[in-house]
């Protein structure tokens, strides 16, 4: 790949090779590589624990994660580890086609498929099936999604599931379905919609499709998870409005509203999603949920905010561009476990217990992975309200925040329809062209051309205005100078329209820099944030064991370095 001078700035590619590392070094070796669920990086020495999502849930999140680290970064370390964790995962199928948790030293359970767990499953599944096309997955697939739709409980307009664990013999009381004694039917039935329908579009898989079709129907007009006016319900029985998994059912809502050209589900999610906004920061910190767990951020929920948003971005909601951009350069980027100076790490194994817990170089094994609760300001959260202190890192939000990672590279730069649109201005390199991201040093994006493009349009942040705006375009010793005040030169609210670009031009893009100060309240708390641009530069008050925020340095000019971009012909979708 050739080198050249890129400026060092946000690299998303090299973002999830370091998630890599943690998602192979999470793997236990001496439990049939089954992988830790979490880890308490606060302790001294730090130690990972075993759980009751080691499976089905955890397999799953942890295959769909590597396929997409993959393909974003060209990363090979620990392939052997990757096919450990793929023969677990088709383990776990009992003959009924349902994936089931195993015997464990940690817990004593019956034997159960978990239908939080099922949701990773036919996730990792797809990615698998749209990676390899090997029949092998698509069959277990198939079977998976047969299953979904054979245990569902059916009504005349509506299917969902009357309990959170199916056994062998069915469902555990004929009672609760006779009394539609339903749990939460986000958890259980409205975040299965966003894997099942893209295995629909990837396979034509029919099941899937109308799995979709009934569970959408009823999280929207029966189940009562989301209020009239969006917010989320915090009853008790619907776990007093948990965000993860609204925000997730809603990301599968919206994009079950594109493919189906049902714009009344685009407005019931865009509802809640702005109702969300509301109880979230501006740079991407989310409540756990609306009473006990309030002040626990799950990289998890951040993602789901992350997807939703950049969907509806895509359906015309383009201001959703920036608040999106915010969170991925913020909250999803301080999230990640980079700077290991903090954590007192072993390299003793004795007193490590099998199947249930280790302290062995546990912040060597997890480095790249996402924060499991966070505070606002700390990597650590350890608030005198609701629980406290409990887990610093979850392997789910390990894959959660890969796949943020992900859906923001894969959406810097779309095209549709001749079409190339650069939505955020993060470094990116594509077939089309290459971004180069001098924010926030600098308000400066350089594109480099590589093949003609009929239309070329590029969002510019809401607080950079248009009249300061300037643009040069030089092809071949040619140089054509431009700026925002030209008529016809904006679309879509934010994009400026650069018409037809050429193969060998270079287009740099200028404008001044927003510094300013906001408020953000977090469940009662109040943080004052410095702002640069897009990206969070200062945060008082400062946090006490793992500070976000307030090591970013900025400088007049942006840092270089020698490098390049990843370019691949075919992307996966997602």
């Amino acid at each position: 790949m050739e080198q050249k001078q890129i400026p060092d700035t946000l690299m998303l590619e090299e973002r999830a090779a370091h998630a890599i590392n943690a998602m192979i070094g999470m793997s236990d070796e001496e439990h049939d590589h089954i992988p830790f669920f979490a880890a308490n990086l606060n302790h001294k020495p730090a130690f990972m624990t075993h759980g009751d999502w080691d499976y089905g849930s955890t397999h799953g999140r942890m295959i769909d994660g590597l396929v997409l680290a993959r393909h974003m970064s060209g990363e090979t370390y620990g392939k052997e580890v990757e096919e450990r964790y793929r023969a677990n995962l088709l383990s776990f199928f009992k003959e009924d086609g349902l994936s089931y948790r195993q015997k464990n030293p940690a817990y004593d359970w019956e034997d159960n498929a978990n239908f939080i767990d099922q949701r990773a499953v036919i996730l990792s599944l797809t990615s698998w099936y749209i990676e390899t096309k090997d029949e092998k997955v698509k069959k277990a697939a198939d079977k998976h999604v047969a299953a979904l739709k054979n245990v569902a409980i059916k009504e005349r307009d509506i299917w969902y599931y009357p309990a959170s664990e199916h056994k062998k013999d069915g469902w555990p009381s004929s009672n609760a379905i006779n009394l539609r004694l339903a749990p939460d039917p986000a958890s259980f039935s409205g975040r299965l919609i966003m894997p099942l329908l893209k295995y629909h579009e990837v396979t034509g898989n029919q099941d899937a499709f109308e799995l979709c079709e009934f569970f959408s129907t009823m999280i929207i007009e029966r189940s009562g998870v989301f209020n009239a006016d969006g917010s989320f319900n915090d009853a008790l029985a619907y776990r007093s409005g948990h965000f993860h998994t609204r925000l997730g059912t809603l990301d599968a809502i919206a994009r079950f509203g594109v493919f189906t050209g049902d714009a009344a589900k685009l407005a019931f999610v865009k509802k809640s999603y702005d109702w969300a906004l509301t109880k979230c920061t501006t740079f991407g910190w989310t409540p756990g949920d609306l009473h006990e767990q309030a002040f626990e951020h799950e990289t998890c929920s951040l993602v789901d905010l992350i997807a939703t948003g950049i969907t509806l971005a895509k359906s015309g909601y383009v201001e959703y561009w920036g608040v999106v951009e915010k969170f991925i350069r913020n909250h999803l980027a301080e999230s990640q476990l980079l700077d290991l100076d903090w954590v007192e790490d072993s390299t003793d194994r004795s007193n490590d217990i099998k199947g249930r817990k280790s302290f062995y170089k546990v912040g060597e094994r997890t480095r790249g992975a996402f924060a499991g609760y966070s505070a606002p300001n700390d990597f650590v959260c350890d608030v005198i309200e609701g629980r406290g202190h409990t887990n610093d890192l979850q392997i789910c939000c390990l894959g959660s925040g890969t796949r943020g990672l992900y859906m923001g590279w894969s959406n810097t730069i779309t095209e549709r329809n001749g079409t190339v649109s650069v939505n955020f201005l993060l470094n990116r390199g594509s077939k089309w062209l290459d971004v180069s991201s001098y924010l926030p040093h600098e308000g400066k994006i350089v594109l480099d051309i590589h093949q003609d493009i009929k239309r070329l349009e590029v969002r510019i942040p809401e607080w950079a205005g248009f009249t300061k705006i300037r643009y040069t375009r030089e092809l071949a010793g040619d140089t054509i100078e431009g700026h925002g005040r030209e008529a016809s030169r904006w679309v879509k609210k934010h994009f400026l329209l650069l018409n037809e670009a050429k193969a060998g031009e270079q287009i740099v893009i200028e404008f001044p820099l927003s510094e300013r100060t906001t408020v953000e309240n977090a469940v009662g708390q109040t943080f004052q944030v410095q702002w640069r641009g897009d990206d969070v530069v200062g945060i008082s008050p400062e946090g006490k064991r793992k500070p976000l925020y307030t090591g970013r340095k900025v400088f007049d000019e942006a840092p270089m370095r020698t490098g390049d971009y990843r370019r691949v012909d075919q992307e996966i979708v997602w």
